[in-house]
């Protein structure tokens, strides 16, 4: 079902807008502090996370189990609630939590700050002074508290469908105007966007899961689901626990398969189509291997597949059906209909995956539609990437408008992850050892050799010329001298460097 998730500041009116949109649309209405409390119960201590958080406290390090065991358990509540009825969820972070689901309406609830500062005066019962303070102070927080959980700033209007300024709109107003907005098609469930919540869900669930085993409990996991496979990343020091795993999560209703992967890192690889024979996915894996690395494929679908449910083209969902499967509670099956197909292609995610598992570099993988917002709303940015990988994109494009947009796309990925994002292509020139990098070593090697001996064998002209023994203490002969060494310093460093990296590059080390 529909999901409307509403964001704001401290005393916007937020909490009033949510509970007129539920009941005009009929929706439940859900609360950040009432998920905060069910939390409370479930064990997970989230004033001591805020307080960790919020605060910077070295504290929070240690609490970064918990910390995933409190957004595995959110991210839950929120896909089962969502699973069985429309919602309207009023908190900071929903929108993220829920992030790369097309039928997730994220709105950002804004309004004056005289307007905030009466508010608080009034129910808080302080003067002025205190009462900006306070929004300030709480605001701070909440940014903080964004940053660390998801990598992102809480006010980037990117991260929104819409904005609401309810300085300039009443709240009955800005209510009707939402139920006409989550009318339409582009916020509609689509077949593609349910199966996105289900394995969203499943691998929320699988988190959870390993989160409550006292084996696996303070291990840092990273859990990817797709159509029932479960992939399972973590760290080369929680290896000890890793040999439970497969027992915790193959508990989990849904589950029909679990892949493990130890890696120190992780490579984003997105392309729209995936061969597991092609020269591309041969670098990428050779890349994993020596850097220890997970590799997650993102498939980005082109504008034609992007259709919705009743054939029309909607430019903002994958058509590929998801897979009929049990979800949840006995009977349920996630709103799919008995009469979908199975899918009969998927890019070559699914072999290139099971490629990838086979050399133990999996990091699972996804498809992707609604364009390069939807590409940056799937991310997960607590995952620390060391390199992204830009393969073949809009190949329904013609050539230079395919250049041009490919182009572009390299610059939004390297400005909102931090790492290096390399066109597929230009891997091999950058990262592995080829028949270029011999000559290039050579004629590298060969000129550090002769400026070495070229300097040690002439060290006393080189001493006499750098003292201004040449220049009879002229001050002219003092800044040629000083040039010099600018130029030449530099010059070697980086011959020097590039022959390292070019070795380095040989014995495969980064």
């Amino acid at each position: 079902m529909q999901v409307i998730c509403l964001s704001g500041g401290t005393f916007v009116g937020g909490e009033e807008l949510a509970v007129q949109l539920a009941n005009k649309l009929g929706y439940a209405c859900l609360s950040r502090e009432q998920l905060a409390e069910i939390a409370t119960e479930e064990g997970i201590p989230v004033g001591k996370l805020e307080m960790a958080i919020t605060r910077q406290s070295s504290f929070g390090e240690r609490l970064a189990p918990e910390r995933e065991h409190y957004l595995a358990f959110i991210t839950t509540q929120l896909c089962d609630r969502s699973m069985n009825e429309g919602l309207v969820y009023h908190g900071r972070t929903g929108h993220l939590v829920m992030s790369g689901i097309s039928h997730v309406l994220r709105v950002r609830v804004i309004t004056a700050e005289e307007r905030r500062i009466r508010s608080a005066m009034q129910r808080l019962g302080i003067d002025r002074k205190k009462a900006r303070r306070y929004i300030e102070e709480v605001d701070d927080d909440w940014r903080r508290w964004t940053h660390s959980l998801h990598g992102v700033s809480w006010e980037d209007n990117a991260n929104y469908d819409l904005t609401v300024n309810l300085d300039h709109l009443s709240v009955e107003n800005a209510a009707a105007g939402l139920t006409a907005i989550a009318q339409l098609p582009d916020f509609q469930v689509t077949p593609a966007s349910e199966k996105a919540v289900f394995d969203l869900r499943l691998a929320a669930h699988c988190r959870l899961a390993l989160a409550r085993d006292d084996r696996t409990f303070r291990a840092a996991f990273k859990v990817r689901a797709d159509s029932g496979v479960v992939t399972v990343s973590y760290l080369p020091h929680d290896a000890g626990r890793a040999g439970a795993v497969e027992a915790v999560v193959s508990g989990v209703d849904g589950v029909r398969q679990v892949r493990c992967t130890m890696a120190t890192t992780n490579i984003l690889w997105v392309q729209e189509e995936f061969e597991p024979a092609s020269d591309s996915f041969r670098d990428v894996a050779e890349i994993a291997t020596k850097w220890n690395a997970a590799v997650e494929l993102v498939r980005l679908a082109a504008q034609r597949e992007t259709v919705s449910r009743n054939g029309e083209q909607s430019g903002a969902e994958n058509p590929v059906p998801p897979v009929r499967r049990r979800v949840g509670s006995a009977g349920y099956d996630g709103g799919i209909e008995d009469d979908v197909e199975e899918p009969s292609e998927d890019g070559g995610v699914t072999p290139t995956i099971e490629e990838l598992a086979r050399l133990g570099r999996s990091g699972g993988g996804r498809v992707v539609a609604g364009g390069v917002q939807g590409l940056l709303a799937s991310i997960d940015r607590s995952i620390p990437y060391s390199l992204v990988v830009l393969g073949e994109v809009f190949g329904d494009r013609g050539q230079a408008a395919k250049i041009r947009m490919k182009r572009e796309l390299q610059s939004i990925l390297s400005d909102h992850i931090r790492a290096p994002v390399v066109a597929v292509e230009e891997l091999k020139q950058q990262y592995l050892f080829g028949k270029r990098d011999v000559f290039r070593a050579c004629a590298l090697l060969a000129a550090v050799v002769i400026l070495f001996l070229g300097v040690f064998s002439h060290q006393r002209q080189v001493l006499d010329f750098l003292m201004g023994e040449w220049w009879a203490d002229s001050s002219l002969g003092h800044l040629m001298a000083a040039g010099v060494v600018v130029v030449v310093v530099p010059m070697v460093a980086f011959l020097y460097g590039s022959f390292s990296k070019i070795v380095l590059k040989l014995i495969k080390i980064e």
